[in-house]
């Protein structure tokens, strides 16, 4: 299973960046998990084929409406586990 790490960086808390990315990974048929960090990034692993991965991560860099992103860091890799959804971790 193909899988992408990914750290958006910027003002990307408060603005409804997981509600968006949860929303973004099911249209793209993605599993895995997003969350905010301490450090005041949101954090993402999401999995599924490479197409959909990439695609996900070219929308990382735009973020929802009232975000400034300024970078996203990514980590792709392959992975035996295997997540059944895409959730907001807390």
């Amino acid at each position: 299973m193909k899988q992408v790490l990914a750290e958006v960086h910027g003002m990307v808390q408060g603005v409804w960046f997981r509600a968006w990315t949860t929303d973004l990974a099911a249209s793209l048929g993605l599993t895995g998990w997003v969350r905010n960090t301490p450090a005041g990034t949101v954090e993402t692993l999401a999995q599924g084929d490479e197409t959909a991965l990439n695609e996900f991560v070219r929308h990382l860099h735009q973020g929802p409406v009232l975000a400034r992103v300024e970078r996203v860091d990514t980590k792709f890799n392959s992975t035996e586990e295997k997540f059944n959804k895409f959730s907001v971790r807390h």
